[in-house]
């Protein structure tokens, strides 16, 4: 058993959330979804995330097996991510989470403390201490919206 496997909670639902913790963990596994990316790839399509956010998260994802890390012997050097099986079932998960969403979150500012949240610039969380919620694109070209209504990414305008 790895280190991982010991840090990881008995509870499901608790296990799910302490691997794929923040916002940035599930929007990465959603760029990964239309296939293998390397790092800065990654970081174009999640505007706001430090390197050092996308490198915690991905080792964190090799780890629990969510996804295998593929370096080429070239010049330059060349890495790619991609979904293992079981990250690519997260599928699911996330189209999910995007219905939910549709039906269920306004896209417009709730009145009240969450409005100010909401309107302050988004920031990279790991580098300000504060928690930032990345808007998603809601532009059918985007990959996650060419998947039909299973993938429909929300805006919070």
């Amino acid at each position: 058993m790895s280190e991982v496997d010991h840090l990881l909670p008995e509870c499901p639902i608790a296990r799910f959330l302490t691997v794929l913790d923040g916002p940035w963990a599930t929007l990465i596994v959603r760029e990964l979804l239309t296939g293998p990316k390397r790092f800065t790839q990654l970081r174009a399509a999640l505007p706001g995330i430090s390197p050092k956010t996308l490198s915690a998260r991905l080792q964190r994802f090799q780890q629990t097996g969510l996804v295998t890390r593929t370096a080429y012997a070239e010049i330059p050097p060349r890495v790619e991510y991609e979904l293992t099986p079981a990250g690519r079932r997260l599928d699911v998960v996330l189209a999910t989470m995007a219905d939910w969403a549709e039906r269920d979150l306004p896209r417009t500012r709730p009145p009240g403390p969450l409005a100010d949240d909401l309107a302050t610039p988004q920031s990279d969380p790991s580098t300000t201490g504060a928690t930032a919620v990345p808007a998603l694109p809601n532009d059918p070209s985007h990959p996650a919206a060419q998947q039909g209504s299973a993938m429909r990414s929300t805006t919070r305008e």
